[in-house]
C-alpha cells in the first residue's frame, strides 16, 4: 500500500533538470509522482480515530514501528507525521508517541484512502 498509488507519474522534460537526467540513465525524461496534498484532520477526526502510545527508546525506528503495528514499514510517515516529527532524529528517548492503529482508517482521515 503505497502512498503514491493514487496520484499521477508526470514526465520532466526541464533543462533545469539536465544534470540529474545525465547522471542516471541519459533518459530525455524523469518520472516524478505529483506532489500530495494532505487533509489535515480536525480535533474531532482525530479523536475518533484508536491509538496506542509508544514511548521512544535509544534504537527505535519508524519503520520497525510501522511493520510492527501496521504490518507494512513502508508507512513509517503516518507515525511521523502524525506525531509532527518528520525524522527519527526529532525524537528522543523517553518522548511519547501517538500511534493511530488502524492505518486505513488514518488514510481515508488524510484523503488517502
Amino acid at each position: 500500500m503505497s502512498r503514491y498509488n493514487n496520484y499521477k507519474k508526470l514526465n520532466n522534460s526541464s533543462k533545469y533538470y539536465r544534470f540529474l537526467r545525465e547522471k542516471r540513465d541519459k533518459s530525455k525524461n524523469l518520472v516524478q509522482y505529483e506532489t500530495p496534498i494532505l487533509y489535515h484532520p480536525s480535533v474531532l477526526e482525530r479523536a475518533n480515530l484508536s491509538t496506542t502510545t509508544h514511548i521512544w527508546a535509544v534504537g527505535d525506528r519508524y519503520y520497525n514501528l510501522a511493520d510492527q503495528y501496521y504490518g507494512n514499514p513502508s508507512l513509517w510517515w503516518i507515525i511521523a507525521w502524525y506525531n509532527g516529527r518528520p525524522t527519527e532524529a526529532d525524537a528522543y528517548p523517553g518522548d511519547v508517541l501517538t500511534i493511530p492503529l488502524d492505518a486505513d482508517a488514518i488514510l481515508a482521515t488524510l484523503g488517502m484512502g
